[in-house]
């Protein structure tokens, strides 16, 4: 089974009902994509939760190893709406296993993030997902 991203409707509704994106593979270096991609995403009025083992805080805000740590620090009433992956494609299927177990309703994978399999295997749990797209390029342009 391939993955389909979902139409631009879908797309931009999701963007407007989300307030959490959770960003694994999270950099502090400025220049690394991830960085910039966030920043922005947090002037838009995201809350950004940073995923990355090897640092401590992002941006003033705790960081946290795994997604399962970031969902579980999360305060009551402010789930994780998005999860916005910067990694490698040969990590996508144990993010989707990840997401799954946690029950996230999205996963956005960036540009150049493909993994056809995992990301079917998520949607046909019942996960919206964007794939080999740019999270900041279509909130600039959808909503």
């Amino acid at each position: 089974m391939r993955h389909r991203n979902p139409d631009s409707g879908a797309i931009a509704a999701l963007l407007e009902r989300a307030r959490t994106i959770a960003v694994v593979g999270l950099s502090t270096d400025h220049g690394r994509p991830s960085f910039g991609v966030a920043r922005a995403m947090r002037a838009y009025g995201y809350r950004i939760v940073a995923v990355n083992p090897e640092m401590d805080r992002w941006e003033g805000d705790p960081a946290f190893p795994t997604l399962a740590a970031a969902v579980e620090a999360q305060p009551s009433g402010a789930p994780i709406d998005i999860v916005d992956v910067f990694r490698r494609p040969e990590h996508v299927a144990a993010i989707v296993d990840d997401c799954l177990r946690l029950e996230l309703p999205a996963l956005w994978l960036q540009l150049g993030v493909v993994d056809h399999a995992a990301a079917a295997c998520a949607q046909a749990a019942g996960m919206t997902v964007v794939m080999d797209r740019c999270i900041l390029v279509e909130r600039r342009s959808r909503v």
